[in-house]
């Protein structure tokens, strides 16, 4: 992005500023931020001691004596499990509604309050006792969006049993390398879950995975969900509903040190080995509660939360799970997809359970937005106050429609940055604090020191860009690549000397606020000009006939690299491509568009009108393959889609001459 064009947009964006309602509320203030300022550690230590309960309380807050592996309040003990559920119990809460979980099958529901997650919880920790599980060992767990899922992760955290998660929708083999990394004693899957209306197996995959026998694996535990036809293994496979009605109903959580590590998560590249992410317990339990407190700004007693997000990626991990639970909210977890049985679906369940705060991707709005306006205007959304974005760069327009169609323009908007690595939001706006642009992180959250940087480390000015570095360690950090700490040091902090750097770049506009622009992979060198694809795709989807849009650089004998572009359209524009010769002039007036947003040399060489993306099953773009396709190149490795067809159709496209220049 040049400077021009970043002083461009900085013309046409609007800066919303905090709602003087929510200031009256708001868990975040403005001398949050003053307090970490004048002391980062005091600050954080304050944070552990409101948020969380220790049975052992701490009196160091950080190490880094042996940076880049930090250990925050590591003389402190306590367990997650305890401070997600038991204390609740414990305090009087315990017939407040914990989930209200929605199956895909219309009619499917059922509400567990903390007392029937209590007593879930511990039946299940007895449970894999009664297996061998104890401190220390590790469970790998493959189930679909069910309230099981959040009672095995909470089990194993009472036990002091680390858990990998692995996503429901990964192949045999991708669970196979995982489970051997690992180490995992225990798998906890289902016969199967929901997906579009159709029940959708999963123990095959597991028996798959264990086929060969070469795995760690003791016992298999079997939720019964679809009641599909189950291959079994008599002496390894046991029904989770027989251990369960087997179990003990009382069970004494482990403590556990501040540092013990509390869970494994695989983050899948586009090539090598998956990097095992894991966290410890203290840090990352304070600071996922912290942030949904003063982020989400959630309200335990008055609000309904909504994550939006799979248990199988980290945002299901932070925001479903250990900071709601912790915090004692009541929220919402749906198994299905947003267009199952209808494209309504979300914003009917906003309506039934009088959802407050929305949690979502962008990747989602686009989609809602290519359905169009009319859909959420049959239901009754008038409960939300507060929306919020998470998983990639939100494009501005998007930003703004969703401000307008799903907040009524009434809610504000909390666009965070943060990764699996990080464990929590590291850069937000505070609502009632904080003013909002659309597309901008804004700043830091308190307590966080965020920077970007040029190639030498050193702090770019306001009105540029460069590499979005952490500057100091923070609580909830991953504590290394899970057996593989050399790894952890050459990925993260080898670029930039004492700085995290995991491979984002950004800008800092005239105000200092922050633009994450996305992967610096992904940016491209056209005839010697540095152009960022999120900004090309941003610009696209400011079009009014544009729902979403992916961008990558292909090889050009000329330029070094070109533009090409994937553009979804709107509903409406829909019919006016398919007309004879529409398709060719939309085309040229989308080029022109670019052209017009940022400048001639951002013009795609190259725009194919698809019907879909390729994306992964946490909804995120895979560029390398529409790489490939611009590039002529076979396909690469698509086991990670959601739908694997979609690249089928594109290349289709592609040959029949559906690229346009």
């Amino acid at each position: 992005m040049s400077d021009q064009t970043l002083e461009n947009l900085l013309q046409e964006t609007r800066t919303f500023p905090p709602p003087p309602e929510f200031a009256a509320q708001a868990n975040g203030t403005a001398e949050q931020y003053s307090r970490a300022a004048d002391d980062r550690e005091a600050f954080w230590a304050e944070q552990a001691r409101r948020y969380v309960t220790w049975s052992t309380d701490f009196t160091q807050v950080l190490d880094w004596s042996e940076a880049p592996f930090a250990k925050w309040f590591a003389d402190g003990e306590l367990n997650a499990c305890y401070n997600a559920v038991d204390r609740h119990v414990e305090a009087g809460h315990g017939d407040r509604v914990a989930i209200h979980f929605v199956g895909e099958p219309e009619g499917d529901s059922r509400d567990l309050t903390y007392n029937d997650l209590h007593v879930e919880v511990q039946r299940a920790a007895n449970a894999l006792a009664d297996l061998g599980i104890g401190k220390g060992d590790t469970v790998a767990i493959y189930l679909p969006m069910i309230p099981e899922a959040a009672v095995a992760m909470l089990a194993c955290a009472r036990l002091g049993a680390p858990h990998s998660v692995v996503f429901g929708g990964f192949s045999a083999e991708a669970l196979h390398s995982r489970i051997q990394d690992v180490q995992a004693k225990v798998v906890i899957t289902a016969d199967g879950g929901y997906r579009r209306g159709k029940p959708s197996a999963l123990k095959p995959a597991v028996d798959a995975a264990l086929e060969h026998g070469d795995t760690s694996v003791e016992k298999v535990l079997v939720v019964r969900r679809t009641g599909q036809d189950t291959d079994w293994t008599d002496d390894r496979d046991l029904w989770w509903h027989e251990a369960i009605e087997g179990a003990r109903a009382e069970h004494t959580p482990t403590p556990v040190e501040a540092e013990h590590p509390l869970f494994v998560l695989y983050t899948s590249g586009t090539t090598g080995k998956p990097k095992g992410i894991f966290h410890a317990t203290g840090g990352y339990l304070v600071q996922c509660a912290y942030t949904n407190a003063v982020v989400h700004d959630v309200h335990p007693e008055t609000d309904v939360y909504w994550c939006t997000a799979d248990i199988g990626w980290v945002t299901g991990h932070s925001y479903i799970v250990y900071g709601p639970m912790t915090l004692g909210a009541t929220q919402v977890m749906y198994e299905g997809t947003p267009d199952t049985p209808h494209q309504g679906r979300y914003w009917e369940i906003v309506q039934d359970k009088k959802v407050s705060i929305l949690y979502t991707a962008p990747t989602a709005i686009r989609t809602f937005m290519k359905w169009g306006e009319d859909i959420p205007a049959k239901f009754d959304m008038s409960s939300l106050r507060l929306l919020g974005s998470v998983g990639e760069p939100i494009n501005p327009e998007a930003w703004m429609w969703y401000r307008r169609v799903i907040g009524g323009d009434r809610c504000p908007i909390v666009d965070t940055w943060w990764q699996t690595e990080t464990g929590a939001i590291m850069i937000s706006a505070l609502p009632g604090v904080t003013a909002a642009k659309p597309g901008s992180a804004m700043r830091p959250i308190p307590g966080i020191t965020a920077d970007v940087v040029d190639d030498a480390g050193e702090s770019v000015p306001n009105g540029s860009g460069g590499y979005l570095v952490i500057k100091e360690p923070w609580p909830s950090m991953l504590r290394g690549v899970w057996g593989d700490p050399e790894r952890y040091k050459e990925t993260y902090w080898s670029r930039f000397r004492d700085m995290y750097f995991a491979g984002d770049g950004a800008k800092k506009d005239a105000d200092g606020d922050i633009w994450v622009l996305g992967r610096v992979d992904d940016v491209m060198n056209v005839s010697g000009h540095r152009l960022s694809t999120t900004e090309i795709e941003s610009a696209l989807v400011s079009h009014p006939k544009v729902a979403e849009a992916a961008v990558v650089g292909a090889t050009d004998a000329t330029t070094g690299q070109a533009v090409c572009a994937f553009v979804i359209l709107r509903q409406e524009a829909v019919q006016e491509a398919d007309e004879p010769g529409e398709g060719t002039e939309l085309v040229a007036e989308l080029r022109n568009h670019v052209a017009k947003e940022i400048g001639p040399i951002a013009k795609p060489r190259q725009i194919m009108i698809v019907q879909e993306l390729p994306k992964t099953r946490s909804g995120k773009i895979m560029r390398r393959l529409l790489r490939d396709v611009a590039e002529n190149r076979e396909v690469g490795d698509v086991t990670t889609l959601a739908d694997s067809s979609v690249m089928d159709l594109i290349k289709e496209g592609m040959s029949a001459g559906g690229a346009n220049a």
